[in-house]
C-alpha cells in the first residue's frame, strides 16, 4: 500500500466562537499525512458543535487530542513520549483544580486500542479513524468518569454524521483544502499497516463529495486536493446510479463554481486507468502533478512487497502519462532496505529514479510494523546498510529535484496566492507543481490566481515577478 505523502505536524487552531460562557478549549496535534490533517479538521468541526474552541497553547487546553500516524515504527513511540509530557501538564492542572482530558485518535489508536491506556494511564479516550463522528458522545462518557476505547469499525457512515464546518472556520483554513473521498486499502502490501488500521476500501458517493466541495467553494476555497489511502481506486455511486471512477469525479468537481484547481493523492500504479489519464490530458483544472509511489525499482523486491507491478510496468505507465500531459511533474515514495534487498536490487532503484526524473519524492528506511508480513520475513537488512543506501538514494532524488526546479527559471507559470510571506512585502503562492512561490505583495490578493515569471529558486521553492 502506498502511503500519503508526509507533511509537517501542526495544531488545529481555526475554531472560533463567541459563547456567553467560558468556552472549553481543545488542542489538536496532528501527526503524519494529509488525511490526518483532514480528519483533525473534521474532528474540530464536531467539537465546535459541542462547544469547544481551538487553542495552540496546550497548557490552556481542557481537551488534548493527538491524531496519530502508525506508518513508521518511531511514530508510535513519539506519541507515547508526547503523552508523558502531557500527563505532567494534566497533573499540574489538577493541582490547580482544573481538569484536562487526554485523547488519542488516528491509526495508533486503531492499532493499539486498550494498550494505550495500559501504557499511558493518563489517557482518557482512544478513538479510531472510523468513529470520529462519535467523539462528542465519547467525551460525555469520559466526563461521567469512564475511560473510553472506541475502535470498532462503525456500521454507519461517519461522513453522514460529521457536522459541516462554519463558513468562518473554512475561511480561516485558507483557499486550498483537503477533501477525503476514499478510505482504506485492499492491496495488502507486505510492509504496510493501513489495511489493518483504516480497514478495507470504501468510497464516498458523488453527491456527498460534491456537496462538501460546494460548501468549501462557497467559503472561498479555490483548490481541492482529493484524499484517499488509495485515491485512484475510488469508485462511488454517481447521480445516474452508476459506478463512477476518479476521472469522471474530477470532471464533475471542475464544474463546481469557484473551484479552479484540483489535485489528488495518494495513488497506486495498478489503479491508474485510461479515464484518469485522459483527465490529465483534457481537464485544465487538474494540476500537472502526480504522486505515484513505486517503492522500489527491483522486480524481486516489488514482488516481495506484494506491489503487483514490475518496474517495467511502472515505467511504461509513466510514459503514457507523460504523453498525455507533457508538463506533468512526477512524485513518488521509496523504501530502502526491505528484507532481502541486495546491492543489485538497490542499484535497480537508482536506475529507475534516473529514468523517471522525479520532481519530488519521499524516501524512507524500511521500518517493520507488527502484524504485517514484512515484519516476519527473513534477511532483514542491517541498519547501517539501510542508512547508507538511503543517503545515496536521497542524493540522487535531490539531484533530479534540482534539475526540475531549475528548469522553471525564466518560465511563465500560474500561481494561486495562499498566504502572506515571512518577510514584509511578500506573499506566497503555490505553483501548479506544488512549489511555494514568493512574489511581491502588489501582485494580488489571497485567492487570486496570477501569472508570474520565475526568476530564481530556493530549496523546493520559487521566486517570481508578476507579469
Amino acid at each position: 500500500m502506498n502511503q500519503i505523502s508526509p507533511i509537517a505536524t501542526a495544531p488545529i487552531t481555526a475554531l472560533d466562537a463567541e459563547p456567553l460562557t467560558t468556552p472549553k478549549k481543545v488542542f489538536v496535534k496532528t501527526y503524519g499525512c494529509q488525511m490526518n490533517v483532514y480528519d483533525s479538521q473534521r474532528m474540530s468541526d464536531a467539537l465546535a458543535a459541542d462547544g469547544y474552541v481551538g487553542t495552540d497553547v496546550v497548557e490552556d487546553a481542557d481537551l488534548v487530542l493527538l491524531n496519530t500516524c502508525h506508518i513508521r515504527e518511531r511514530a508510535a513511540e513519539k506519541v507515547y513520549s508526547e503523552l508523558g509530557r502531557i500527563r505532567d501538564l494534566k497533573a499540574e492542572r489538577r493541582a490547580q483544580g482544573r481538569d484536562m482530558v487526554i485523547g488519542v485518535a488516528g491509526c495508533v489508536a486503531q492499532a493499539e486500542g486498550q494498550e494505550i491506556i495500559r501504557r499511558a494511564p493518563a489517557v482518557d479516550l482512544v478513538i479510531g479513524p472510523q468513529t470520529y463522528h462519535r467523539l462528542p458522545e465519547a467525551l460525555k462518557r469520559v466526563r461521567n468518569g469512564g475511560k473510553v476505547v472506541e475502535t470498532d469499525y462503525a456500521v454507519e457512515d461517519k461522513f453522514e454524521h460529521l457536522p459541516a464546518p462554519e463558513r468562518k472556520i473554512v475561511q480561516a483554513r485558507g483557499v486550498a483544502a483537503f477533501l477525503t473521498v476514499q478510505e482504506g486499502c485492499d492491496k495488502f502490501c507486505t510492509f504496510c499497516v493501513v489495511p489493518y488500521t483504516r480497514g478495507s476500501e470504501t468510497s464516498r458517493s458523488v453527491a456527498q463529495i460534491v456537496a462538501e466541495a460546494e460548501q468549501l467553494a462557497q467559503a472561498g476555497v479555490r483548490e481541492l486536493t482529493l484524499l484517499g489511502q488509495n485515491v485512484n481506486g475510488w469508485h462511488g455511486e454517481g447521480p445516474d446510479g452508476r459506478d463512477w471512477g476518479l476521472g469522471q469525479l474530477l470532471f464533475r468537481l471542475a464544474e463546481v463554481p469557484g473551484i479552479a484547481r484540483l489535485r489528488y493523492t495518494t495513488s497506486h500504479p495498478r489503479d491508474m486507468d485510461d479515464a484518469l489519464i485522459a483527465a490529465h490530458r483534457d481537464l485544465p483544472q487538474l494540476m500537472p502533478y502526480l504522486h505515484l509511489p513505486v517503492q522500489s525499482g527491483s522486480d524481486r523486491i516489488l514482488k516481495a512487497m506484494n506491489r503487483r507491478h514490475t518496474a517495467d510496468d511502472y515505467l511504461r505507465l509513466m510514459d503514457r502519462i507523460k504523453q498525455a500531459r507533457p508538463d506533468i511533474a512526477l512524485s513518488g515514495d521509496f523504501i530502502v532496505g526491505f528484507p532481502g534487498e541486495t546491492e543489485e536490487d538497490f542499484a535497480d532503484t537508482l536506475k529507475l529514479v534516473r529514468e523517471v526524473g522525479y520532481a519530488l519524492a519521499f524516501s524512507f528506511k524500511y521500518s517493520p510494523r507488527p502484524g504485517t508480513p514484512g515484519a516476519s520475513m527473513k534477511d532483514h537488512v542491517d541498519e547501517a546498510v539501510k542508512t547508507e543506501r538511503l543517503s545515496r538514494l536521497q542524493a540522487a532524488l535531490n539531484e533530479e529535484q534540482a534539475k526540475f526546479v531549475n528548469s522553471l527559471v525564466g518560465k511563465t507559470i500560474s500561481v494561486l496566492i495562499e498566504k502572506p510571506g515571512r518577510q514584509a512585502g511578500q506573499i506566497v503562492g503555490r505553483s501548479p507543481w506544488l512549489q511555494p512561490t514568493i512574489v511581491d505583495e502588489s501582485a494580488g490578493r489571497i485567492g487570486d490566481i496570477i501569472d508570474v515569471r520565475v526568476t530564481g529558486t530556493g530549496y523546493n521553492s520559487l521566486f517570481a515577478d508578476p507579469i
